[in-house]
């Protein structure tokens, strides 16, 4: 469809244009790259079998999703990532600022602009990167700010009573209408901002000040939340979480080759630290285990998780010590050391979670024990136990 060619109501109609829901419309999109064997989900690795599974079966069933999962767990990426099953164009009422569609309009601006026009409506065309809405929980946030309110200086601009619809200021929820909107970190957000979502998630039904409007949205709602919200700052409201239909339990790497993958993916590193500084396998496997080692170490708080972040500013900062050190000597080119393994420290000590034990400790013995304990695990992997060497040799001296 030459969507250049189309621009008002009547070739619209023309056209044949036939208008889906959101959740209908990344359904369709989704069937099709299953049927082609594609990945709906490219660059998030880990998930193959567990979480991406589990996504698509809440996409074809039409449901809203909530990820529920530890700290740089990819949960914001994958909704991020759903934007594109979504059309590349979808056609709004012109001037809308709700994305009315031109078949089915909710805004009063919009009935009455189509009952004004008729077939000469103008419309324009939305592309899907325009059709996500992110807002992040944070204690402040309002009921104005995600559902909307009067607005007075409107209502003094066009002459209008404040009980006239059209001196409504929507607010983020309305605007992402046939769209996605994600809300991250929902446990934040106070219980009475998250009752005001009870009837948009259900009904479709948005209430403000006065106005009650019969407003049937369609939305794609995505929540995140971090278990560790639960005890820290607040926590879903029942209500609410039974409106949501899917949830979706995230998680860390579960082989030491997949957080690899996703360190090499995801690490800033630039050109000519690749070409100036060769890194073995050995090196980027001992980083990684830093990061399994902290997850079960006793010192380190398990609720809060340890971030895949954790790794990846690891790796930076290992290449970058080993340049530092050839820029010194003067030297073009060089391999990182073992010894190179202490420049990572820091970007342990500011990504986990101490309990009361390890702040005793202090974190940046914490962080020097989980890097030896590493060293060791990838020693084992090599070289037999010299523990166990020597309980056979005391063993056989007893003997």
């Amino acid at each position: 469809m030459d969507t250049q060619k189309i621009n008002t109501l009547g070739e619209l109609k023309k056209s044949g244009y036939k208008t889906k829901s959101i959740k209908e419309e990344i359904r369709s999109n989704l069937i099709e790259q299953l049927k082609q064997k594609n990945n709906p989900f490219p660059g998030i690795l880990g998930y193959e079998d567990t979480v991406i599974p589990d996504t698509e079966r809440a996409i074809l069933s039409r449901h809203n999703i909530l990820y529920l999962g530890l700290r740089g767990q990819a949960k914001t990426r994958l909704a991020r990532q759903m934007v594109h099953l979504l059309d590349e164009f979808i056609p709004i009422v012109a001037g809308s600022e709700i994305n009315d569609d031109p078949f089915a309009p909710i805004s009063k601006y919009a009935v009455d602009l189509i009952a004004e026009k008729g077939d000469d409506t103008p419309i324009s065309w939305l592309r899907r990167e325009e059709r996500y809405g992110e807002k992040l929980a944070t204690p402040d946030v309002s009921v104005a700010d995600l559902i909307g309110d009067i607005d007075p200086i409107k209502a003094a601009n066009l002459r209008i009573s404040f009980s006239d619809e059209n001196a409504i200021h929507y607010g983020i929820i309305p605007r992402s209408n046939r769209s996605i909107f994600v809300i991250n970190e929902l446990p934040d957000l106070q219980a009475r901002i998250q009752v005001s979502l009870f009837n948009i998630l259900q009904e479709g039904d948005i209430q403000i000040r006065g106005f009650k409007l019969r407003m049937p949205l369609d939305i794609l709602f995505v929540f995140t939340a971090n278990p560790e919200d639960y005890t820290n700052r607040g926590s879903i409201v029942t209500p609410l979480k039974d409106r949501i239909e899917s949830q979706i339990l995230t998680h860390y790497p579960l082989k030491l080759e997949t957080a690899l993958s996703i360190t090499e993916q995801e690490a800033n590193i630039l050109p000519e630290q690749e070409g100036a500084v060769e890194v073995a396998d050995l090196l980027k496997r001992i980083v990684e285990l830093v990061a399994f080692e902290a997850r079960n170490n006793e010192y380190v708080d398990k609720k809060s998780g340890v971030s895949a972040r954790l790794t990846i500013a690891a790796y930076e900062n290992l290449v970058s010590t080993a340049e530092r050190r050839a820029i010194i000597n003067g030297e073009s080119s060089t391999q990182v050391w073992i010894s190179d393994l202490m420049g990572i420290v820091p970007s342990i000590t500011g990504k986990i979670e101490l309990v009361y034990e390890g702040e005793q400790e202090g974190p940046y013995q914490v962080a020097v024990n989980l890097l030896n304990k590493a060293i060791r695990t990838a020693f084992l992997q090599y070289f037999p136990d010299p523990e166990t060497i020597k309980k056979k040799k005391n063993s056989g001296k007893q003997s």
